[in-house]
């Protein structure tokens, strides 16, 4: 059981089993709380929202497409927007800087296939275009996309100009288009 696809045991979660259920929790629970504590800042919090995404994993896993993704993209989307809920409903918010982003939460569980090198370097150019940002692009863009924040939130948070962090988040998403599209050509 514990060699069986991601997507496999994803069916097999769906489906009750109790063993690829086991197999599937543990599999991805460490990432999934990770995200989790990464967004909310709290780790009672984190652990409720992982423990939330994997119910909701477990009642939609019906909607997961394998052509749009990874079944740990598919999951860490879940995570992120039960993270995001809860840090809205509750009214906090945490700054991440990029160098608390712990290593491990980008480089998700590969199965043993062929695509798994390929997925790592993928995740590696990733990081390092994030990490070659100017600090402000890359705080904006990060606080936008991972975080959940508005540009106006942001602009209130940071007590910069909205006109300003706008500008930071098109020309940090620009840079990282540029700089990951050179590569995948």
């Amino acid at each position: 059981m514990w060699d069986a696809s991601d997507e496999a045991l994803l069916a097999g979660y769906a489906s009750g089993d109790p063993d690829a259920a086991t197999v599937f929790v543990r599999r991805f629970q460490s990432k999934a709380f990770g995200l989790a504590l990464a967004i909310t800042g709290d780790r009672v919090d984190a652990e409720e929202v992982a423990q939330d995404a994997f119910v909701r994993a477990w009642r939609y896993a019906g909607s997961y497409d394998p052509r749009r993704g990874a079944v740990s993209a598919w999951l860490l989307g879940i995570v992120r927007n039960v993270a995001l809920d809860r840090v809205r409903v509750s009214s906090r918010r945490r700054e991440l800087p990029v160098e608390s982003i712990p290593v491990g939460l980008e480089m998700e569980h590969v199965a043993d296939s062929a695509d798994g090198a390929g997925e790592r370097d993928t995740v590696a150019r990733i990081v390092a275009s994030m990490r070659s940002l100017p600090t402000e692009q890359r705080d904006a863009v990060l606080a936008v996309t991972l975080l959940g924040f508005r540009a106006s939130e942001l602009s209130t948070a940071t007590g910069v100009p909205l006109g300003t962090v706008k500008t930071r988040i098109r020309l940090g998403l620009r840079k990282l288009r540029d700089q990951l599209g050179a590569q995948v050509r």
